[in-house]
């Protein structure tokens, strides 16, 4: 299978080519020229299969410089017991009510689901290094709202061939996600905390992946930049897998029958996650409405309202930080299937010029077939935290409560005859300081306090990742921050290290 940019152009590269290089060569970015599929007599094999076997099934359709082989030992590695604890394995189905399951995806060492990928994502890049013949060492650039950095780190720490320089966004993070990057341990990484949103923070790593004086520097040292956001293909492929997964743990716990379509409600900023959804149903798997959630910056909820994606608005800073975004990368890879290079590219030089851009009532009409938009205000969000908890004894994380209040809301208005999966995408005691005054009212200044009274209240055990953090060494300074028109310069005193 071949990869080409979202924008046009004759650039055709492998998947390892693709997950070495990160990004197409005109700013693009790297989608397959042609979906495999997946049948329902391949869902009912899959339904047998563990889940580094169905991870390696799936990532082999996509990802053919690979053998399945190859990818199998990846995945055991990465979603071993280990690194994944837990008698529900990797990522769980939990049943909520009749109508609604959560996919738990927190189970991983950062308690992310940025962890589903990111712990696979270093195999898959020394493995396209090693197939691409690639001289020089990858160069990792990486901007963060706040848990992709961590898992990022986590699993690119000490990997050979490889420095990874993480930018996050000084006071778009809770403090949890800030201690977790700032104690990261290893020889080959880099934490840089800037003075801007997320926004700013993305906006100036891929400036500076396609800046020609930046590569030559990187070059002249024996580096060449890749990424570990979803803007690379080889973190994206990843996530398709867990739809498919889960569809066949419903299946065999009977909350499912065979081509049944389920519908799903994803916590979206990114755009990331929901559109691996969006892959796997192109590809066969029996998915239904995707219901993009969205916090109070609802940029994504009036595209899919008005046809209209306007970032020149105001910015928010919410208690779900890793949807605090205005700049949704892979909505430019939805353009490109339902709208083409052209107009894709069209779209992106109107938003890098003037910050928006407005689609044509067909291809608006096209999205909306597959998404419904919604959004979620911050006092919605901590009623849906107290009010899960309180219905369900289910305790969830902000993200999580925007994702279940747009589910809602969609049942409420569409009627849909479908079940419905929410993706919880991260552990309550990440957002600790959040969830604790949204059960009690009451609010505590440190936040180990509140993971603890959290606890104590609700009987639930906090991972160890998050419990150990109060005992770690910082390392890099969370208050020694960086202007965005310095990140060029924060680069290379790393590449000169």
């Amino acid at each position: 299978m071949m990869y080409i940019s979202t924008r046009g152009g004759d650039e055709r590269v492998s998947s390892a080519q693709a997950i070495a290089q990160g990004i197409a060569k005109n700013g693009g970015l790297f989608v397959p020229e042609e979906l495999p599929e997946i049948s329902e007599a391949e869902i009912t094999e899959l339904i047998g299969m563990s889940y580094p076997e169905r991870a390696a099934y799936v990532l082999s359709k996509f990802l053919t410089d690979y053998t399945e082989q190859e990818l199998l030992g990846y995945a055991e590695r990465a979603y071993s017991a280990e690194r994944f604890p837990g008698e529900g394995g990797a990522a769980p189905v939990h049943t909520l009510s009749d109508k609604i399951s959560v996919l738990e995806l927190f189970h991983g060492p950062t308690c992310a689901f940025k962890d589903m990928a990111l712990q696979i994502m270093p195999h898959l890049l020394s493995g396209a290094l090693e197939k691409t013949g690639v001289k020089g060492d990858a160069f990792i650039l990486t901007a963060t709202s706040g848990d992709t950095g961590k898992a990022a780190l986590d699993g690119y720490h000490d990997v050979p061939r490889v420095r990874i320089m993480v930018f996050y966004p000084v006071y778009g993070v809770s403090r949890v996600q800030k201690l977790q990057m700032s104690t990261q341990e290893g020889e080959n990484v880099m934490v840089c905390p800037v003075k801007g949103n997320f926004d700013d923070t993305q906006t100036g790593v891929k400036r500076i992946f396609t800046d020609p004086e930046a590569n030559k520097y990187l070059a002249e040292r024996g580096y060449f930049f890749s990424s570990a956001n979803s803007i690379n293909w080889g973190r994206l492929a990843p996530q398709i897998v867990y739809y498919v997964s889960a569809y066949c743990d419903m299946i065999a716990s009977g909350r499912l029958k065979l081509g049944e379509q389920l519908d799903v409600s994803v916590p979206t900023g990114n755009f990331g996650d929901i559109f691996a959804a969006y892959i796997a149903k192109r590809c066969g798997l029996p998915l239904g409405r995707l219901v993009c959630a969205s916090n109070k910056n609802r940029i994504l909820t009036d595209f899919l309202a008005t046809g209209t994606y306007d970032r020149n608005r105001d910015f928010y800073t919410t208690m779900s930080p890793s949807m605090d975004i205005l700049i949704s990368s892979n909505l430019e890879r939805l353009l490109w299937f339902i709208a083409g290079a052209d107009a894709t590219r069209g779209f992106m030089e109107s938003l890098t010029s003037g910050g928006s851009y407005t689609v044509p009532a067909d291809i608006l009409a096209d999205a909306r077939r597959d998404f419904y938009g919604a959004s979620c205000n911050e006092e919605q969000t901590a009623e849906c935290i107290r009010s899960t908890y309180e219905k369900y004894g289910y305790l969830i994380d902000p993200h999580t409560a925007v994702g279940l209040y747009c589910a809602e809301t969609y049942i409420g208005e569409e009627k849909p005859q479908n079940k419905l999966l929410c993706v919880s995408t991260a552990s309550p005691y990440k957002f600790a300081s959040n969830v604790y005054p949204a059960l009690t009212g009451k609010k505590l200044d440190d936040e180990f306090e509140c993971i603890d009274e959290t606890a104590r209240l609700t009987g639930v055990t906090p991972p160890a990742p998050l419990s150990e953090l109060r005992s770690k060494t910082v390392r890099f300074d969370p208050d020694k921050y960086s202007m965005p028109e310095e990140m060029l310069d924060c680069v290379k005193r790393f590449a000169d290290k």
